[in-house]
């Protein structure tokens, strides 16, 4: 079982040792998987703990002026931490204190006081610590020094393209989840519980089942074809979903997901629910009125059924 650490200060975490990644691992793509691949197996050869570092708020969230899209929630990126089979999760708090801190700092109090590790794991270029001044080669000089040594995980490239999260962001914005399906390694997915809304859908005729983003922005918006998994279920009963702030009704201030199961008879409210995209059907738009968005959903979910491989004569017309 993975044990999810939060601070800086506190005692050693690895008292055997440990292989460590860090990084911001947003999505858990396939290059970061890789990266926990390797700390897996460099940490069974060498007896110790397999361990990674990471951080929320994401750093380049933290330091944007602007809303920034991310591709996992935090609890999906720590169940892909365990999934892994990282021992040890320390997931930092990404604030004024630790922006502050200075890289050298940083592999002392972190790496080598809470984590012990002998082998740490990073990507090529990446850079660390108060103003960003840490790289590759500062973790090579104090791990020659303090008894660890710093490694770096290759680019991990898929028919000649870099595998990186903001590639599947891009990839992802622009409704093209077939292409960035083989770079996350795994169909996009959205997870949630399930809470009440105020039952303009039933009123529509769409009854929807609606999960809160919150703070988080996803990297899609608009009309998509999905599929669902209920609880620990495999994502396969389909429906046509809105990621948005509903604009002709009722508008939202936060992103909102709202999901519509096809032919589903049953109570979700308080139960979690997994929502893969499966395609994109269309931007959010503003109707005038009620019955012009009531004709569109109708158009909506024939289509969705048929890219679902359904009856589209059971839509509702």
């Amino acid at each position: 079982m993975m044990r999810l650490s939060r601070d800086v200060a506190g005692p050693c975490l690895a008292p055997r040792g440990s292989v460590t990644a860090v990084g911001a691992f947003d999505g858990l793509h396939r290059g970061h998987q890789a990266l926990l691949t390797q700390v897996r197996e460099r940490a069974r050869i060498l007896g110790c703990s397999p361990a990674v570092v990471s951080f929320e708020p994401l750093p380049r969230a933290y330091f944007s002026p602007e809303p920034v899209p991310r591709l996992s929630s935090v609890r999906e990126k720590l169940r892909g931490f365990a999934a892994a089979g990282m021992e040890h999760s320390l997931l930092l708090r990404f604030n004024r204190a630790l922006t502050a801190m200075s890289a050298e700092d940083f592999v002392r109090r972190v790496l080598v006081a809470r984590l012990a590790a002998r082998e740490v794991w990073v990507g090529g270029d990446f850079r660390f610590g108060h103003k960003r001044a840490g790289d590759v080669a500062l973790l090579e000089r104090m791990g020659a020094e303090l008894g660890f040594s710093a490694c770096t995980m290759p680019l991990i490239q898929l028919n000649g393209t870099r595998v990186s999260a903001s590639r599947v962001r891009g990839l992802l914005a622009a409704g093209e989840f077939s292409g960035a399906e083989p770079l996350l390694g795994r169909p996009f997915v959205i997870d949630g519980k399930v809470e009440y809304g105020n039952q303009l859908g039933r009123t529509l005729g769409y009854p929807t089942a609606n999960i809160h983003l919150r703070q988080r922005i996803a990297p899609v918006q608009g009309i998509f074809a999905v599929r669902v998994g209920l609880g620990e279920s495999e994502c396969s009963w389909p429906g046509v979903a809105s990621l948005g702030v509903r604009p002709t009704v009722n508008q939202v201030s936060q992103p909102l997901l709202e999901v519509h199961l096809f032919d589903f008879e049953g109570d979700l409210y308080g139960k979690r629910m997994a929502v893969e995209f499966v395609a994109k059907l269309r931007d959010e738009q503003k109707f005038d009125g009620l019955e012009p968005l009531k004709a569109q959903m109708a158009l909506d979910a024939r289509m969705a059924r048929e890219l679902l491989g359904m009856n589209p004569r059971l839509a509702r017309s």
